[in-house]
């Protein structure tokens, strides 16, 4: 599995295919195989003659972890993604984020857009910018002893899926109280590169994907039917959707 060094943090990332790169950037407590290879994404966009980049964002997968939440600013999770484009020698690339990934994504297209030809969200609504990622009971959860001791819904489900990617749990409680920062509206009408925004109908923590998409001067939206926040990643929907916008975009 390829690497390289931003700073002093070690990303891991895969390069699939040549062609028009899309850089993919998974969720919390997930990895580029769970995010990207499992639900088919990888297959997906290589089957359709795309460059695929997907790497494992620090704290997760086989990347560096850390356990200061100072070094999980969103901001120097961005960083990381504008590394990996410039590591590879890219001018720009699409770039596609999931939940904590597509916050990433947005906070990178804001600080360098001459590096995002366009920008899919998904897992994301309105809520990019008005609440700052998971409320602190999931950390909490994730450093009880055992899954049995945590009692908040929210905190038991990331705890479990945690635990089923086999992750770092201090590094994932690092990570999301030091990744809390939101977007300003004005960050957000800044990014001229096509949009597309895609949520769930039944996701209780994105937030309306079209109240986001009408933030982006070239935005719109996507409702993916009848799934919720860990299962739409998947859904032939969303991916029939984001191939026709990649195919659509200047």
């Amino acid at each position: 599995m390829p690497s390289f060094k931003n700073a002093d943090v070690e990303i891991a990332y895969l390069d699939e295919v040549a062609g028009d790169p899309r850089v993919l950037v998974h969720g919390f407590a997930s990895n580029k195989e769970v995010n990207w290879v499992q639900p088919g994404w990888i297959s997906t966009l290589t089957r359709d003659n795309r460059r695929v980049i997907a790497l494992d964002n620090r704290g997760h997968g086989q990347s560096t972890k850390l356990y200061d939440p100072a070094d999980y600013h969103t901001d120097r999770m961005a960083a990381d993604v504008a590394a990996l484009i410039g590591h590879l020698g890219l001018e720009r690339a699409d770039v596609m984020g999931y939940s904590l990934g597509a916050r990433i994504s947005a906070v990178m297209a804001a600080r360098h857009p001459e590096l995002a030809r366009s920008v899919i969200l998904g897992g994301v609504g309105i809520k990019l910018i008005e609440v700052a990622g998971l409320h602190h009971d999931v950390a909490r959860s994730l450093e009880l002893p055992s899954i049995d001791d945590v009692v908040d819904r929210q905190g038991k489900a990331f705890r479990l899926f945690a635990e089923q990617t086999k992750s770092d749990l201090r590094a994932l409680a690092a990570c999301l109280r030091g990744s809390r920062q939101t977007l300003k509206r004005e960050e957000l009408g800044a990014v001229q590169a096509p949009t597309l925004i895609a949520a769930g109908t039944k996701d209780d923590i994105a937030g309306s994907p079209a109240g986001l998409a009408e933030l982006f001067p070239n935005g719109q939206a996507l409702d993916i039917p009848n799934r919720d926040h860990m299962v739409a990643v998947g859904d032939r929907v969303f991916k029939a959707a984001v191939l026709e916008f990649l195919k659509n975009r200047p």
